[in-house]
């Protein structure tokens, strides 16, 4: 017979007395997390080794502690896993479209920023000033002088030729024009007529030699100025260089030890001194005041320096926790603006992603966040394969576009990347994805809860005041303390266990501590504890009410009282967002004449689990065992749990199909004041099911709802016994008398209890009492037998006249 408990029995209370302390501000904090020592250590293992591919996994779901203790493993570390460095792009003068990357000593970048700046606003202001001097405009004047006195000195050479030979030179407005001279005057047309024929044929030929020489000089005109622009921008180069290299030299002696500087300094030294006409006034009325030079220096991005990452204040290993994973917030980006309906970018519109942050440290991200962002794994994964950073954009990547962008140089990566997620979704990357073992060598797995006993009630109870002191909350009084552990044991679903779910705990510590608040308390006691945890249940209550006023009304048939043939509560668990809670459900079963088989409706119609349709198998391959060993079982029987709408699965009900079946069978009444959750196996004994706790609430709140009659109760498994935490009311309730748990062992306790008959045992020849359960179920499968042969007699008989009847 199935054992009864105890209210005892049915709640494993912590004991508040065997607390030493008073309240919460008594207990140290406790500096490393509870129960994960394993975890903790695949951590700090990870942390620690410095080779490639040993990035870290840590499984574990949300609300367990996973990036707390993460964040606490890597604020330990003294010593940075790797030297720091600013990274900088910077023009390069030679491909605008490749920006170079330069690699500097935290600090430097930010100072090389500032210098290239201050470069600009002092050339801004030199180059102007040096080309206004007194020297530059004496030498620039003395070139035009030259090229004009070197045409003067040919035209008065021209002129004095063409005088002495008779022919003047006269400038007009309109160009040059040559006549003949006679006593210093220049003879009129009229007189010119007067010349005999021989005299104007020689006069004429003057004026045409004088007139070619003339052109020969007029066309060395463009020759000459060109020289003299060339002897301008040799001296406006030689001006300029030297402004340059005045505010130039000193940077290149400050920046001496980096070559990848001094390489930069000289190509920006040259680009300046090629481009010195950039740095002069827009305009000839514009001058050199402040804010005009500042204005313009920061329109000078050719010059400027983009610090990518900057470690100037970060003395310890950057520890980045990228919330938004995106194939671009992990490698960067290359940004654009609009100017006149066109996309334009340089190299200072480059920014960086969590990569380039975390480089030299670690970078902590979610593995369900990266992977549902469209190719932010395959980013990542070639990334640390590489071991460098390449900025590109998603189009790119994906070769769908051809558009000319910028091609960044890219970033030597050196860098320790932790992936979280839950234990399913690992498994499935480790199953789909064979470079996830190449990259993430190493795992952490976090518990879910730890064994319950003195010692683990006591760090419990220290974590409780970690969190309480935290988060500021009023101290807890011991036995507020113990209602918390009462609860952790409770949400693990096993009286011998803690979970190690912090965020539920902390949450309801921030609700006990409103609600102690509200009463005007400065303790947070039992009493505001069990409000919060009563509160949440309520909150989230509204689904159950509803599902069980159906039961009340009878909308949804259930019976707390009465024995019906064929009929058993079974109970299920109803599971949704962080809420779970029980409720019965009508088991039926019909069983006739057929063929030996027994029949799941609900996988028949496609409603019935994997597990649930293995359950049935399980029980019908007993029942035939049991019952017809060495003959056949002519059964047909079906098994459906009434007015379900979705669907049903584990095996948890088993035991109550099982005894239902056998109450079909034998036409033996089942009470339905008592409602029965197990898993069975072939040789029929009770197996543990989950869930235990909710499913004896939801059948004492049904009968207590009806009104208790001081016979009802729930079977459940005796390997469940240890997972009883059940509410008070239901405890004060066995306690009374009034409601009853009992606990089996094998499917043959159940129906006993069921049926309130014994199951019987069979004598020497093997046969069983009558008027027990294993006795009326055999006579009744006898007589199922008997009726077997008969119609298949009758039906042989038959088809034997019929072969007769042929052969007449």
């Amino acid at each position: 017979m199935p054992d009864a408990l105890t209210a005892d029995q049915l709640y494993h209370a912590c004991d508040a007395d065997a607390f030493a302390f008073a309240t919460t501000t008594e207990l140290e904090p406790l500096r490393v997390p509870l129960g994960q020592d394993r975890a903790l250590e695949a951590i700090e293992f990870g942390v620690e080794i410095e080779r490639d591919g040993f990035n870290l996994f840590v499984i574990g779901a949300p609300g367990f502690g996973r990036h707390r203790t993460i964040e606490q493993v890597l604020s330990r570390r003294e010593a940075p896993r790797a030297p720091l460095y600013d990274w900088c792009y910077v023009n390069n003068f030679d491909n605008l479209q490749k920006p170079r990357l330069l690699r500097l000593p935290p600090g430097l970048g930010k100072q090389l920023c500032n210098d290239m700046r201050q470069l600009v606003e002092d050339l801004l202001t030199a180059i102007p000033s040096a080309f206004q001097s007194e020297d530059y405009q004496r030498r620039r004047q003395q070139i035009g002088e030259d090229s004009q006195k070197q045409f003067e000195k040919k035209f008065k050479a021209l002129h004095e030729e063409a005088h002495e030979r008779g022919v003047a030179v006269v400038r007009s407005p309109s160009g040059y024009t040559m006549a003949p001279i006679a006593d210093d005057k220049i003879v009129s047309p009229e007189d010119f007529e007067k010349f005999d024929e021989e005299k104007k044929a020689q006069i004429q030929a003057t004026i045409t030699e004088i007139q070619q020489k003339l052109q020969d000089i007029i066309r060395e005109i463009p020759l000459a100025g060109r020289e003299a622009v060339h002897r301008l921008k040799a001296l406006n180069r030689e001006v300029t260089e030297l402004t340059v290299h005045q505010f130039i030299a000193g940077m290149e002696k400050q920046y001496a030890d980096f070559p990848e500087v001094i390489d930069y300094l000289k190509a920006a030294k040259q680009n300046a001194i090629d481009n010195a006409a950039d740095f002069l006034p827009e305009s000839d009325g514009d001058g050199v005041e402040a804010e005009q030079v500042e204005r313009r220096a920061r329109e000078f991005h050719i010059y400027q320096v983009n610090v990518l990452v900057d470690n100037t204040e970060h003395n310890q290993t950057p520890v980045v926790f990228e919330d938004h994973p995106t194939f671009q917030n992990l490698v960067g980006r290359v940004e654009h603006v609009a100017q006149m309906g066109t996309l334009l970018t340089d190299f200072t519109l480059i920014k960086p992603g969590a990569l380039h942050r975390a480089n030299g440290g670690y970078l902590v991200l979610e593995a369900d966040k990266v992977l549902t962002n469209m190719y932010a794994w395959e980013g990542l994964k070639r990334s640390l394969q590489s071991r460098q950073v390449t900025i590109t954009t998603l189009e790119q990547a994906l070769s769908l576009a051809s558009t000319l962008s910028l091609e960044p140089e890219a970033m030597p990566l050196d860098v320790k990347v932790i992936l979280t997620g839950e234990a399913p979704l690992y498994y499935l990357m480790k199953h789909y994805d064979h470079e996830l073992d190449k990259l993430f060598k190493v795992v952490a797995d976090f518990s879910y809860s730890t064994d319950r006993d003195d010692a683990s009630s006591l760090l419990f109870a220290r974590m409780i005041a970690t969190e309480q002191q935290s988060e500021s909350l009023r101290p807890l009084d011991r036995a507020a303390v113990a209602r918390v552990i009462d609860a952790a044991a409770r949400r693990a679903g096993d009286s011998s266990k803690l979970s190690l779910e912090t965020e539920f705990v902390g949450d309801v510590l921030k609700e006990a501590d409103y609600w102690a608040g509200k009463a005007g308390s400065d303790l947070l006691q039992a009493e505001h504890v069990e409000q919060a945890l009563e509160k949440r249940r309520y909150r989230l209550d509204r689904i159950r009410e509803q599902l069980h006023e159906q039961i009340t009304r009878g909308i949804n048939l259930v019976d707390t009282d009465g024995a019906v043939t064929g009929q058993v509560n079974g109970l299920t668990v109803i599971a949704f967002a962080g809420h779970a809670f029980g409720s019965p459900a009508r088991i039926t079963a019909t069983a006739r004449l057929g063929s030996g088989k027994v029949v799941d409706i609900e996988r028949e119609v496609e409603l019935g689990g994997e597990i649930h349709s293995k359950g049935v198998l399980i029980l019908g391959a007993y029942l035939a065992n049991r019952y017809a060993h060495d003959s056949p079982l002519p059964l047909q029987a079906s098994l459906v749990f009434e007015q379900s709408y979705g669907g049903v699965d584990g095996d948890s009900a088993t035991a109550a199909e099982l005894c239902a079946l056998l109450s079909a069978i034998a036409g033996i009444p089942l009470k339905q004041n008592i409602a029965v959750t197990g898993s069975m196996n072939q040789q029929g004994t009770i197996q543990a099911i989950g869930g235990v706790n909710e499913k004896i609430e939801g059948f004492f709140d049904i009968c207590n709802a009806r009104g208790l009659s001081g016979d009802q109760g729930v079977v459940i498994p005796a390997s469940n016994q240890v997972h009883l935490m059940l509410r008070r009311d239901i405890r004060d309730a066995v306690a009374a008398g009034q409601f009853h748990v009992y606990t089996a062992r094998r499917v043959d306790d159940v129906m006993e209890v069921l049926s309130g008959l014994s199951m019987g045992a069979a004598d020497a020849d093997g046969n069983y009492p009558p008027e027990s359960v294993n006795g009326r179920v055999i006579g009744r499968i006898a007589e199922l037998q008997g009726l077997y042969r008969k119609y298949a007699a009758a039906a042989r008989g038959e088809e034997g006249g019929e072969r007769g009847q042929d052969h007449g």
